[in-house]
């Protein structure tokens, strides 16, 4: 199969040069012109496809050379398009500047077509290795990133089958997050946190809440009935567990974006907003915007489910209890949102019990 052959595009205000040019690339490139710079800035940024090199122009009327490459630079598109300066002046320090700025070669005219072809050549194919080279490393990134998160969220849901959960809980709370956040998105108080946090990474960080259970004894986590005190003490230490968990990852990537989210949902999901939880006593939007998402959902899941020291609520019963809960254990903008799409949690719940590929 014969490969596509590259673009190269040419802006020269004399018409004679850009000829001259596409003579001498014609054979092997796909070439576009452009008389000004106002021309090719024009194409570059309504271009669906990209051209493999800029040969640029210096000396040209509105936009000069140097113009043309800081705004070819600035956008984030086209700022890895390789720029080759074409000049007749032959100063050192115009060359220095247009270096400085980003180019990465100059070609003189009058023009030596096997200079010009060389030279061509030589960064179109420096710039697919480096493309490739940088498919390769994003590939390696996203790998490592999902075996990060496929071994975290194995570890959760084996913690919920000792939990007698069958992974359900890691799920439920998972879809029914995305169902809340995607409300909170056409909020704009909340529409600007929850862009600012990357809502996809932080749902994707969902199903860790409860991962510190691992730390908690059967004796304590299966008690068929009520905790006492000392028992419960025992259960709150699942948030601090679970995010030192966490911190021996974060250790080794301390900007991991997702493993911030991690962190954050598992130690502060049992926060209040008023103050009374734990286990920091983090009250308000001091509490992460993540975590106060997924104590709700948290809440409702455990209301409305079967669980070893409780039977299950009706819908009705745990909407009331979490609407009595605005503004003291809960974000009231945030409730206000989980009421006005609480049918859909209802919904959501009944088609995840009748799934058999979920059961």
């Amino acid at each position: 199969m014969t490969r596509k052959k590259d673009i190269v595009l040419i802006v020269d205000d004399m018409d004679m040069n850009r000829m001259i040019l596409e003579s001498i690339l014609s054979d092997d490139y796909d070439i576009w012109q452009a008389e000004n710079g106002l021309t090719a800035i024009d194409m570059l940024f309504n271009a669906v496809e990209l051209p493999a090199v800029v040969l640029l122009d210096i000396m040209m009327p509105e936009l000069d050379g140097f113009e043309v490459l800081d705004l070819i630079k600035s956008n984030t598109r086209t700022a890895n398009i390789p720029v080759v300066f074409i000049t007749a002046a032959d100063v050192e320090s115009t060359e220095t500047r247009g270096l400085r700025a980003g180019a990465v070669d100059y070609i003189s005219k009058p023009f030596n077509p096997d200079v010009v072809k060389a030279r061509v050549d030589n960064h179109i194919e420096l710039k697919r290795y480096r493309d490739n080279l940088e498919e390769t490393v994003e590939k390696k990134v996203f790998q490592l990133i999902k075996s990060k998160e496929n071994m975290l969220e194995t570890l959760a849901t084996v913690i919920e089958y000792r939990n007698l959960e069958s992974g359900h809980h890691v799920k439920r709370t998972s879809i029914l997050s995305r169902n809340l956040v995607n409300r909170l998105l056409d909020i704009p108080y909340y529409a600007r946190q929850l862009n600012e946090l990357h809502p996809e990474s932080m749902l994707r960080a969902v199903p860790i809440h409860d991962i510190g259970k691992i730390g908690v004894p059967d004796n304590v986590l299966l008690k068929p009935g009520r905790l006492t005190a000392e028992e419960f003490e025992i259960i709150k230490t699942h948030t601090t567990i679970g995010s030192d968990i966490i911190d021996t990852l974060l250790s080794k990537d301390e900007d991991d974006e997702y493993l911030l989210h991690c962190r954050d949902i598992c130690r502060h999901h049992h926060e209040r907003f008023d103050g009374k939880g734990y286990p920091d006593g983090l009250s308000g939007e001091t509490i992460p915007l993540s975590a106060r998402v997924v104590s709700i959902v948290d809440v409702y899941d455990a209301l409305v489910n079967t669980r070893v020291y409780k039977p299950p609520l009706p819908h009705n019963e745990a909407v009331k209890i979490i609407m009595d809960g605005s503004s003291t254990q809960f974000d009231p903008g945030i409730v206000s949102a989980f009421y006005e799409i609480n049918d859909s949690f209802l919904s959501l719940s009944q088609a995840l019990e009748n799934d058999s590929s979920f059961a």
